[in-house]
């Protein structure tokens, strides 16, 4: 508890102003009661409250040989009642926040430099690696499907006009100009580029030329024969031939499998024919180890259909 300030009672007679040492023994009262809140709670219980508070407060300044009169004590109770010697603070409005910003400016003002700086960093480098790339992205697929695949399908569609006069060719090659350019009307990278590639192999299919012949080399089959999972007891019979161009170089062509109905570029593949085809193939190897006329069929540039010296039903595998 805190030593009371020592005073002497208050001078008899006279209204007025409290004397100054009365006031500030009435403060010290009020300091007393508030440092001793446990006597405070235990005290002002009850509806004599006041009167037990009084006797009590007595007892506390006379035991350390001060006398102070009933009067100063009911100041200093009716005082910490009203909160007359309470700090209250003022309302924390917008100008007192802003002054004591500005005022401690200096504590703070570094860290606030050093975080202003590191977002901006940060920012930068979000923006140099993240949005920058995106913002290239974009332009250069909004150049692609509004300038570059428009022009490259017109390309290739007057490619193929170019090199054939076949009406199936040509109907085809308008059919995938026509889905590209509303692709990419639509924005749809991904389909018009599919047109055009496929307008690209088209015009590649139909510049090729080549021979289709029988493979006759040491080692590897001329001929074989399947039996088809769907019915165990029939077989199926195949050449095997290559394509060649008129330098005698392998030439890739799209291949679909009737086993699988897998597609994909092979020089090489089996042939389905049927099986006198297949026996007279098989007997002129057998004969002296060479096919007298491996040669067996013909694609022409300018036309996708190849012209055959057998008979084929134009069925083939890629794996045997």
């Amino acid at each position: 508890m805190p030593e009371p300030v020592a005073a002497q009672a208050a001078p008899a007679g006279g209204a007025g102003a409290p004397a100054l040492d009365e006031t500030m023994l009435a403060m010290d009262v009020v300091d007393t009661i508030r440092h001793a809140d446990r006597l405070v709670e235990r005290e002002l219980e009850g509806t004599d409250r006041q009167e037990r508070l009084r006797e009590r407060l007595r007892e506390i300044y006379k035991s350390q040989g001060i006398e102070v009169a009933d009067h100063v004590l009911d100041q200093g109770i009716a005082a910490l009642e009203e909160q007359r010697f309470a700090y209250a603070p003022k309302g924390q409005g917008w100008r007192r926040s802003l002054a004591i910003a500005w005022a401690t400016r200096g504590r703070w003002g570094r860290f606030a430099l050093a975080g202003l700086g590191g977002i901006v960093i940060l920012w930068g480098i979000y923006h140099f690696t993240v949005v920058a790339p995106r913002q290239r992205e974009a332009t250069a697929v909004t150049r692609e499907l509004q300038q570059d695949l428009p022009r490259a399908l017109r390309a290739e569609h007057d490619r193929v006009l170019a090199g054939t006069q076949d009406a199936t060719a040509r109907a085809d090659a308008a059919r995938l100009l026509a889905e590209g350019e509303a692709a990419a009307r639509a924005g749809n990278l991904a389909e018009a580029r599919a047109r055009r590639t496929a307008l690209s192999d088209l015009a590649a299919r139909l510049a090729a030329a080549y021979s289709v012949r029988i493979v006759n080399r040491p080692g590897e089959p001329s001929a074989v024969w399947r039996v088809p999972a769907a019915n165990p007891r029939a077989r199926n019979y195949y050449l095997i031939v290559e394509a060649i161009d008129r330098d005698g170089r392998p030439v890739e062509v799209p291949v679909t499998s009737e086993e699988d109905g897998r597609t994909a570029r092979a020089s090489r593949w089996g042939l389905r024919v049927p099986e006198a085809e297949f026996e007279r193939v098989r007997r002129d190897k057998l004969a002296d180890g060479i096919i007298d006329q491996p040669v067996i069929g013909q694609k022409a540039a300018g036309s996708l259909a190849t012209t055959w010296t057998v008979q084929t039903s134009g069925g083939a595998i890629l794996s045997w």
